[in-house]
């Protein structure tokens, strides 16, 4: 009974914390709510946020594989619905016996990236919230390699969401089309290579500034930035969870698996050549 008694206050305090401005008073904050996803909110006009954003992808066909980027990134806010990011990241490589890539355990700077993000329908006027994204990155670092290239590329990315029920639940879905250009080593033909996708994703607020739920993203490859040829694609899986740690501060942790796949020509459940098996992203952001 003691026990019993103590879950419920338990229970009743964690129902009963006020929640942050950000959310309680204006419904809930998409913007960086989702892992591996985006949201349509872009922030308040004056706004200054610092982020920094931790990914981790490992286990691909062959061998041993770790790969880890460390993006830090300045977010600001200079004009209703548009949003600025400007990032610069490092990346960690720990690959043995990978086919196709050499040996490496290195740490590099990775390269530098801009990210613009302009809300066209904003989801308490409108049915759904529309915002549309479009990425930047120059890379010296390949990221899946390691190899040393001239690597540009563009994210472009329309996010939707709705909250389901009115400041509790709420899901997303975002349509990605990504090209990049590189040269190994600096020299050589130039490759060209893109990919497609989807996404849908889910979050439940179970307690004041706590979120749970999952994201489903469905990805394809192909060589060529016209989608000339097809490569491989993949299925990922997993959890999502975010908390306001406090008024100005953030944390979202998530993990995919790879629960579907296929390589071009091959009969294979999984696609561990274009794709890696684990995916994990942690994002701590604190507005200053």
């Amino acid at each position: 009974m003691l026990i019993r008694a103590k879950m419920l206050r338990a229970a009743i305090v964690c129902f009963s914390i006020p929640l942050p401005a950000c959310v309680y008073a204006e419904g809930i904050d998409t913007e960086h709510l989702f892992g591996f996803m985006i949201g349509t909110d872009t922030g308040n006009v004056g706004e200054r946020e610092f982020q920094s954003q931790t990914t981790g992808r490992f286990a691909k066909s062959g061998g041993n594989y770790r790969a880890i980027s460390q993006e830090f990134e300045l977010e600001i806010v200079p004009a209703r619905n548009f949003r600025i990011e400007i990032g610069n990241a490092f990346a960690a490589h720990d690959i043995n016996g990978i086919p196709g890539s050499d040996d490496r355990r290195q740490l590099s700077w990775q390269g530098v990236s801009v990210d613009f993000r302009y809300r066209f329908l904003d989801r308490d006027a409108a049915p759904l919230g529309l915002t549309l994204a479009v990425e930047s990155h120059a890379d010296r670092i390949d990221e899946t390699t390691a190899a040393v290239v001239r690597n540009y590329g563009t994210e472009f990315a329309l996010a939707f969401d709705r909250e389901l029920v009115p400041n509790i639940a709420v899901a997303a879905l975002n349509l990605i089309y990504r090209p990049e250009w590189a040269r190994v080593g600096g020299e050589g033909a130039e490759q060209q290579e893109s990919a497609v996708g989807a996404a849908l994703g889910a979050m439940v607020q179970i307690c004041p500034g706590v979120f749970f739920g999952g994201e489903a993203r469905y990805q394809r490859k192909y060589e060529g930035i016209g989608l000339q040829e097809f490569a491989g694609q993949a299925l990922f899986v997993g959890p999502t969870a975010y908390f306001q740690l406090s008024e100005r501060s953030r944390l979202t942790a998530t993990w995919s698996v790879q629960a579907w796949g296929r390589p071009a020509g091959s009969n294979a459940a999984l696609d561990l050549t274009n794709f890696e098996r684990h995916q994990a992203r942690l994002v701590f952001g604190v507005n200053f």
